[in-house]
């Protein structure tokens, strides 16, 4: 949907020309996310404003869906374009409703309409039409107007939309709450979106490709997976930061790691058929228990096990926690810190057992990237001389 070819911006200073950004190149597929990181001034923002000439580039093109942008009106660009800003930019002078529907209005939608698409959006990024609509930016908190934004960006449903450090300045929590609602909208909307972060933590949740900046030029373009676990150089390795393996832990659901079918027992087994089960399957310390729904309700120890007689329902330990599949490794790595586990069972929708997960299953996934890569240099190394 946006490609970029050689884009090139050089500002003439009082101390000579200086080249903010350099020969850069890039394509962004329809309906993906991609987040352009890096220090200041390091060229993203000039990039971000290129392409829709809010900065005139010095070289180079923009193409959107195709179209070659450099000979379009530019006040007709910009108005297919949805742009949101740190600062926000609603006029204070106007009520929400009014906010939302400036470009509908330029483009001469009928009133009905741009006032239907005011209420849709309202819901869209969870605040109350009946309470919003009316009123005035001043009455709104710093998160609420920056949800505002959002929706006047959205509002003549534009294909692509550039977001300038659009939830920087507000404060964790709501930016948390309002990332986490964005990406529900992306996923019914599948807009084309080049957004500039400076917060690598953000760009791992957010993007499906993650462009990194230095001195004007791109200098590693790809998945969060593969920059955090293969980063190309010692710059991004610096700065995607120590930690970039537990970064990853955002990246991978429960699902990719879980287990299918562990094996479990009932309340009405006996500890000796938990205790053949366990040993059956190389379980060293428990086994779970569910209920007659096949939801888990807690383990049995194999200590317990090897000392008592009984059954499973009058010996078990209760669960501190469950994960779902949709859930992502960083919850799961919290939880089992939190509680002193190795392993937690996974849940569907209505608590039944769907799998487990374990810390060596997320070990050997984590892993398997290193080890592709290992192999994969391995075979592009030249053999070793083999003497007679």
């Amino acid at each position: 949907m946006i490609k970029i070819e050689n884009l090139t911006k050089i500002f003439d200073t009082p101390n000579g020309p200086v080249t903010a950004a350099d020969q850069i190149s890039m394509e962004v597929p329809e309906g993906e996310i991609c987040v352009l990181l890096g220090p200041s001034g390091c060229g993203k923002t000039t990039t971000l404003k290129m392409i829709n000439r809010i900065i005139p580039s010095t070289s180079g093109r923009v193409l959107i869906n195709g179209e070659d942008t450099t000979g379009l009106n530019t006040v007709d660009l910009r108005r297919n374009i949805g742009y949101v800003i740190q600062q926000i930019g609603l006029f204070p002078n106007m009520t929400i409703e009014e906010n939302i529907a400036i470009v509908p209005k330029l483009l001469g939608w009928p009133a009905a309409r741009y006032k239907a698409r005011a209420i849709e959006l309202l819901d869209m990024v969870a605040l109350d039409p009946s309470t919003f609509l009316k009123r005035y930016p001043r009455e709104l908190s710093g998160g609420q107007q920056q949800r505002i934004g959002v929706a006047r960006a959205l509002a003549a449903d534009p294909p692509v939309m550039l977001m300038d450090e659009p939830f920087g300045a507000i404060d964790p929590i709501n930016r948390e709450v309002i990332q986490d609602e964005f990406l529900k909208m992306q996923q019914a909307l599948r807009k084309t979106i080049m957004f500039v972060s400076h917060d690598i933590d953000e760009a791992v949740k957010m993007a499906n490709k993650i462009a990194i900046f230095r001195g004007g030029r791109l200098v590693q373009y790809d998945t969060p997976d593969d920059i955090l676990a293969h980063p190309k150089n010692e710059f991004v390795e610096n700065f995607v930061g120590d930690d970039r393996a537990l970064k990853r832990l955002r990246l991978v659901q429960v699902s990719h790691v879980m287990e299918p079918r562990p094996p479990h027992v009932q309340p009405g087994d006996s500890l000796q058929t938990a205790l053949q089960r366990m040993e059956q399957h190389g379980y060293s310390h428990a086994i779970l228990m569910v209920n007659d729904r096949k939801q888990p309700v807690g383990y049995v120890a194999k200590s317990i096990c090897q000392t008592l007689q009984g059954y499973c329902g009058e010996h078990y330990i209760g669960l501190k926690a469950c994960v779902k599949p949709q859930d992502d490794l960083r919850k799961v790595a919290s939880l089992m810190f939190n509680h002193d586990a190795t392993w937690l069972p996974c849940v569907d929708e209505n608590g039944v057992l769907a799998g487990q997960v374990t810390q060596r299953g997320i070990t050997h996934h984590l892993g398997a990237t290193y080890r592709k890569s290992s192999s994969a240099d391995a075979a592009l190394s030249p053999a070793p001389a083999v003497s007679a």
